[in-house]
Order: C-alpha cells, then structure tokens, then sequence
C-alpha cells in the first residue's frame, strides 16, 4: 500500500506499482467502442500507460493533452489513458479535443486492472478511482520506468516518462552478433 495525498491530505492505495524491469501485469480494458485491449495485443510496442482518476478534473484532462502532445512524433510508441471514466466520456473527450495519439481505455468492467498495478484508491473522497501515475513499458511489455504521483491535484513528470520511451533501445539480433565479433 502506497500514501499519497489529495489537497495535502493522506489517501492510500491498494497496492504498490510494479517496478521496473518486471514484465506489465497481464490486463485487459475497454475501448470507447466497447471492444477489449489486452496487454497481449500491445506487445511488439511501446506504450506509455497514463493512469489517473477522470478526465472530468483539470489536471487529468492537461495529462492527457500534454501526453499526447509529447508523444506526437514517437511513432513506435502507443499512449494508452486509463482510466475508470466510461469509455463513451473518454471518446468525447479526445473527439472534442483533437487528441489523435490517446487511446482510451477504461477499466470500468475490469476494476482488477487498478489492483494488478497497485493504483486503486482505498480511501478518502475518491476511493474506488485510480491514482495518478505513469508506466512506461518497452517493446518486450517490460517495464522501463514507473511514476506514482505523490499529490494527486499535480501532474506527472511528462519529461521522464517520454525520455524512458524514447532512450529504450534494443539492438536486433544482427547488431549483437557484430558487436561480438
């Protein structure tokens, strides 16, 4: 269980995000068409998993902005916002906006998702929502760097999680056997 804090008062979540260098947790979330998105179907990519409690507050409305903004030009690279919201609020939301990199995905029939990342808020005014945090995973669905907000009214560190993705390189098999010759 993480502490965290919202106005500066202490909220805690029902777990602990897993920590770089172990493999995602298996999931799967609901799009804005209803259909299902699985960690499986993401492997071969990169993706940069924004986690935060509703894109009906300020600050989780400019994440996914600035993410999708910041991720613009790594096309390699997937920005999945999760979320509990309704997949149908997330969709008008990046509709109205323009958002063309996110995509959605809500864990509103799959609350497990919160647990298996540790996110899960278990008290205070917004308990049964998400925290804040980032998860940036490698084309291996390996995780590369994680970020547990610790004052849910700010941001996250846009800068590390986009630096993760993008400095994460790994040499073809061709490329490691001249490096050994």
């Amino acid at each position: 269980m993480a502490t965290i804090t919202l106005n500066g008062n202490p909220i805690h979540t029902c777990g602990e995000l897993p920590l770089p260098g172990h493999a995602t947790p298996p999931f799967t979330l609901t799009r804005g068409d209803l259909s299902e998105i699985t960690s499986v179907e993401l492997e071969g990519m990169r993706v940069i998993v924004s986690i935060f409690p509703s894109l009906d507050t300020s600050t989780c409305a400019e994440s996914v902005r600035k993410f999708n903004h910041l991720t613009a030009d790594l096309a390699d690279t997937i920005l999945l916002c999760v979320s509990m919201d309704l997949p149908f609020a997330q969709s008008q939301f990046c509709g109205a906006e323009r958002l063309d990199r996110a995509v959605t995905a809500s864990a509103f029939r799959h609350p497990e998702f919160g647990a298996a990342f540790g996110v899960t808020l278990v008290d205070g005014p917004v308990r049964g929502l998400f925290a804040r945090a980032v998860v940036a995973l490698d084309e291996n669905g390996t995780i590369v760097h994680t970020e547990l907000v610790p004052e849910l009214s700010h941001e996250p560190d846009y800068d590390l999680a986009v630096h993760a993705i993008r400095n994460r390189h790994h040499p073809c098999p061709e490329d490691a056997m001249e490096s050994t010759e």
